[in-house]
């Protein structure tokens, strides 16, 4: 009896002291991922790999992700020289009702006053204002009924699937003082997948690099407004969600879009990208907490359980593939391997869950798997690419992307003078009459 009561009490304390460690979430060791979301990727920058998807093809509300369409036709209108920084647009009065409306994320612009387009353009990155980011619009196309079409027929030029842009700034279109676009509904919201959201946001840091310079800026004054412009991203360092690495890129707000954010930090050389739609706490609500403590949870995920890794290096002979057969050369075969080491995005451990796949230059390469001299040293016969061994991944934002690199000559073949060619060529047709009259013979009995 003695024995078992001291079997209970060792029990106890186990378990009260167990309860003092705080034990750290070893889903992330174990590679999985569940994000409280509607819609929901990551995906490796430099090379659009996607590391986590979860509805990423359906279209729902983007709220005022919609921002990074309006910056995207901005920087180009600058570098088409069509916009300048320091220009000075008039407020007209659609903008000006729209930006004194204090239920939106705003600047106040006084009508008929001039702002310069770097003015409008922090307000609308940092603050999301709403009444700036039409103003920016109207200085591009005049309107932002036209506006609206150049916002639609960018997306289809960045290759964008599943979207429709109907507004500049992202807001229901009821909020736009009945001067929504011409050709959209009172009621219409603006609407994107997350993947072709990923892939917008890669592109505008992709094409203008100098986004985040804006974007990662926590407060910012703005003429005489009372306050600060505080960014709307709370994962800029300072703010109350900070995560390190952080410095872009755009959130997004409404009744029928919920809480949304499209994100990107830099850690260890590499960079993420993560959306998230309609995201929700632990309690089920649409809130700040949900969108970036899921934002958190996917950037953590993506930092502990993927790098940029070599998986096969330079001069790499691929298996069966170590040469090839040259037609009219000194030497019948020559020697192939990888220009340069071929790195990709993959989980950690699994270095050796990728297979080499080589793909001819069909220029070099006839229907034989020859090649005809003479080849240079260096030159190009094929590609390296990989294959996971395991299953199906996520793929990448431009779904027809494989990485790869070159496959060269790693010797020259110079060609035959014309007496060898010749004396092969008299050898061949001795070997076939050989050939033809063995199967003849072989024939009679």
């Amino acid at each position: 009896m003695r024995s078992y009561r001291m079997y209970v009490a060792f029990s106890l304390v186990t378990v009260m002291l167990l309860s003092l460690f705080q034990f750290p979430d070893r889903s992330f060791a174990k590679g999985s991922l569940d994000v409280n979301a509607d819609a929901a990727i990551i995906v490796e920058a430099s090379t659009g790999k996607i590391l986590y998807a979860k509805n990423e093809d359906t279209a729902l509300g983007i709220a005022s992700m919609t921002k990074m369409m309006t910056e995207y036709l901005m920087f180009e209108a600058i570098k088409d020289k069509k916009l300048k920084w320091d220009q000075k647009q008039t407020i007209s009065e659609y903008a000006h009702l729209v930006s004194i409306d204090s239920s939106l994320s705003n600047v106040g612009l006084e009508v008929g006053k001039k702002y310069t387009i770097r003015e409008l353009y922090e307000a609308m990155a940092i603050f999301s204002a709403n009444g700036a980011t039409i103003a920016i619009a109207e200085a591009i196309a005049g309107s932002e009924s036209e506006f609206v079409k150049l916002m639609n027929k960018k997306a289809k030029e960045l290759g964008l699937k599943d979207y429709k842009f109907v507004n500049s700034s992202g807001v229901n279109n009821r909020d736009l003082k009945g001067k929504h676009p011409k050709g959209t509904g009172p009621e219409d919201e603006n609407v994107m997948s997350a993947r072709a959201t990923a892939k917008l946001a890669s592109r505008l840091m992709k094409d203008y690099p100098e986004v985040l310079e804006t974007s990662s800026i926590p407060r910012k004054e703005f003429r005489n407004l009372i306050g600060e412009m505080k960014n709307w991203n709370q994962m800029l360092p300072s703010l109350e969600y900070e995560y390190p690495g952080v410095d872009g890129l755009k959130t997004g707000t409404t009744d029928f879009a919920g809480r949304c954010f499209t994100g990107t930090a830099e850690r260890d050389n590499m960079r993420v990208i993560t959306v998230v739609m309609n995201a929700k706490d632990s309690n089920g609500m649409s809130s700040d907490r949900g969108r970036f403590g899921e934002t958190k949870k996917m950037m953590e995920y993506a930092f502990s359980n993927f790098s940029i890794k070599e998986i096969f290096p330079e001069n790499y002979k691929i298996k069966g593939h170590e040469s090839l057969p040259v037609i009219k050369g000194k030497e019948k075969s020559v020697k192939i391997h990888s220009q340069a080491p071929l790195k990709i995005v993959i989980k950690n451990g699994e270095e050796k869950s990728y297979k080499p796949v080589f793909t001819e230059d069909k220029k070099k390469i006839n229907k034989h798997g020859q090649v005809t001299a003479p080849l240079k040293k260096g030159e190009q016969v094929g590609t390296l690419g990989a294959v996971y061994k395991e299953g199906k991944d996520f793929g990448y934002l431009e779904k027809s992307y494989k990485p790869t690199v070159k496959v060269i000559t790693a010797e020259k073949a110079e060609k035959a003078n014309w007496f060898v060619l010749m004396m092969r060529g008299v050898g061949g047709f001795f070997s076939d009459i050989w050939t033809g009259v063995s199967n003849a013979v072989k024939g009679w009995f």
